[in-house]
């Protein structure tokens, strides 16, 4: 086992304060095996922990779960992995007991706890992680494409969440790194037209580099209008929400078409005032998605092999693992312009 020898982890002691320490590495548990971190995603919710504003997490917090990474240690009873495999980390350890674990839909653990925020993250040189959260990557996607597998998957889950898309045309709202992912996985399992609004200049071009059909910035035209243009009088057949604010899920309730479907991605920061009445008037069904289980990671992967996703569009910046409070103030004073900031844990391999 390897142990007795020093690593360096990031610790989140308060919010925007984060410390280096000297700590041992892990030695492997039953079941479990060593990870080379090599780069970790940061994404919005990681964001709000930095800035103090995350209502499920509390300090000191080692952070870090999009993650990218190569095996170094097997325990004994790992069958299924290799040393040297380049994998990703599902973040999410669940209890295995309570009626979603049981029934398939362990996202909705019971006593759900996610690496990085209510339990320890990847934020370290080295990570002892259960096998069951790894999942292999080809060796031809790169450590920055691996650690983008996860929010990935989430936009894999929250697809799949209403099913069938082929041919369907549909609205999102929000053209932040989620909403852009949206687009591309959408038109990759074949979606007719893709829709993007946004008030941003910026994020709407680089939506439409990213294969959106229509890209509509909403200080400029009106929303009922744009989709009445793009889409005629039958508008859209689902509108996802990934900006998750009382406007924006406004716009997708009051111009929704009758009998369609809403589907909220994004996370409130607040308590939501929506209306519900229009929404029961016009018999609309709400979806909501709640992160992703193993079968999204699969597909997501496939779906970057495929070519059919490509993410090094949203790749914005790299960071220095000690430089990782820079990063959050690159992001913090560039935010409209920032996509996917990568943390470089390890930096000896491409």
């Amino acid at each position: 086992m390897i142990g007795g020898i020093s690593m360096l982890q990031s610790i989140m002691v308060s919010p925007g304060k984060i410390e280096f320490r000297e700590v041992e590495k892990p030695i492997l548990k039953p079941g479990q095996v060593l990870v080379k971190i090599m780069r970790i995603g940061i994404c919005g919710s990681d964001i709000h922990v930095n800035h103090g504003k995350h209502p499920f997490t509390k300090y000191p917090v080692t952070q870090g779960h999009e993650v990218s990474g190569k095996i170094v240690q097997v325990s004994e009873e790992v069958n299924h992995l290799k040393i040297g495999q380049k994998i990703t980390i599902e973040p999410q350890v669940v209890c295995g007991k309570c009626y979603p674990c049981r029934t398939g839909k362990y996202n909705l653990c019971e006593e759900l706890k996610v690496m990085g925020f209510q339990t320890v993250g990847a934020g370290s040189e080295f990570f002892a992680v259960d096998a069951k959260n790894v999942t292999p990557v080809p060796d031809h996607l790169s450590y920055d494409e691996a650690a983008m597998i996860e929010p990935l998957a989430v936009n894999v889950h929250a697809v799949n969440r209403v099913g069938d898309v082929k041919d369907k045309d549909i609205v999102v709202i929000g053209a932040g790194p989620i909403g852009i992912l949206l687009v591309q996985t959408l038109k990759a399992k074949g979606a007719r037209k893709v829709m993007v609004t946004d008030i941003s200049d910026y994020r709407l071009e680089l939506a439409q580099k990213c294969n959106a059909d229509f890209v509509i910035n909403t200080k400029n035209e009106d929303f009922k209008e744009a989709m009445l243009r793009c889409f005629g009088p039958d508008k859209a057949d689902i509108i996802y929400d990934c900006a998750g604010n009382n406007i924006t899920m406004g716009q997708a309730i009051r111009h929704s078409r009758k009998g369609s479907i809403i589907v909220l991605v994004a996370v409130f920061d607040g308590m939501a005032t929506v209306d519900l009445a229009t929404l029961n008037d016009k018999e609309l069904d709400l979806y909501t998605s709640m992160m992703y289980r193993h079968e999204d990671y699969l597909e997501a992967i496939e779906l970057v092999e495929a070519g059919k996703v490509n993410l090094k569009p949203l790749m914005s910046k790299h960071f220095a693992f000690r430089d990782w409070e820079k990063a959050y103030e690159y992001i913090d004073n560039n935010y409209e312009t920032t996509m996917k900031v990568l943390i470089d844990v390890n930096n000896d391999e491409d």
